[in-house]
């Protein structure tokens, strides 16, 4: 009778907890809503995340990456445009589930957020005008020369530490990294320090005007930011990026968008 009685109390725990797991997907708790992942992303990052010429879809890398990591989660992509000086607070003030958008994995970083494995090697370059009188072929050579960067990121640390280090030049920052080229090409600075990424994506297109003058060693990777603690979502995303390496998706997305793999390296 004892063990018919166990039994019994065994089969209602169960049934109990399938029911509290089932509450809580259908809450959307692994998301903000339910079988959507909501992505914070500064669409303004071209070729990583930009908009088409209607102005009202997103694409690019990150966005590519972005819809195929939420389809091996069972999950639609939204993205939401956040610009990048309030990107991270939007994640932690749970406006979105995370962010893709071309994020750096830094230790500063990871103290306040969680972070995704890396899914892009990438590095510091130089870019300039083709017909420019300026050619540095290394950082030091800045030396003068008036030097733009989208402000508030690794570009502008690079460029922070190259002042420490006793490098004197005049600092042109802007929000956007478009701006940077807009403002290089109408001749208002000399040269634009970015990521390797954006510089190839300028400097490879058919007739392009720009060039680089110097391209780093691959230093820093990026990640898919999470609000800290929500270890459930961070493994649930690195788990679809797994899955996207392994099956070559990763892999495709970057040479059909980056004319390149810049991926299989990081794994």
């Amino acid at each position: 009778m004892n063990n018919k009685k166990t039994a019994l109390l065994g089969i209602v725990l169960i049934l109990a907890c399938l029911a509290a797991c089932q509450s809580k997907t259908e809450k959307g708790e692994l998301t903000l809503t339910k079988g959507v992942l909501m992505i914070g992303m500064e669409i303004g990052y071209p070729p990583m995340e930009y908009y088409d010429e209607d102005g009202s879809t997103p694409i690019g890398f990150d966005v590519e990456m972005g819809k195929a990591i939420a389809a091996k989660m069972g999950l639609e992509a939204r993205f939401i445009d956040t610009g990048w000086d309030g990107i991270f607070a939007g994640v932690e003030t749970s406006r979105y589930d995370c962010i893709m958008s071309s994020v750096t994995i830094t230790p500063e970083r990871q103290a306040v957020h969680n972070f995704s494995k890396p899914y892009i090697g990438n590095a510091m370059a130089i870019v300039t005008l083709k017909n420019s009188s300026f050619k540095p072929r290394n950082p030091q050579e800045l030396t003068g020369l008036g030097v733009s960067y989208q402000a508030e990121t690794t570009a502008k640390f690079f460029m922070a530490k190259l002042v420490e280090d006793g490098l004197n030049y005049t600092a042109f920052e802007y929000d956007k990294v478009m701006s940077c080229f807009d403002e290089l090409e109408l001749g208002r600075v000399d040269v634009i320090v970015t990521d390797s990424v954006v510089a190839l994506d300028y400097t490879t297109v058919p007739n392009s005007i720009f060039e680089i003058t110097w391209l780093g060693e691959p230093d820093e990777f990026f990640g898919i930011c999470i609000k800290k603690g929500n270890n459930a979502l961070t493994n649930a995303i690195d788990k679809a990026l797994d899955e996207l390496f392994a099956d070559g998706t990763m892999k495709r997305i970057s040479e059909r968008i980056l004319n390149i793999d810049m991926v299989s390296s990081v794994r």
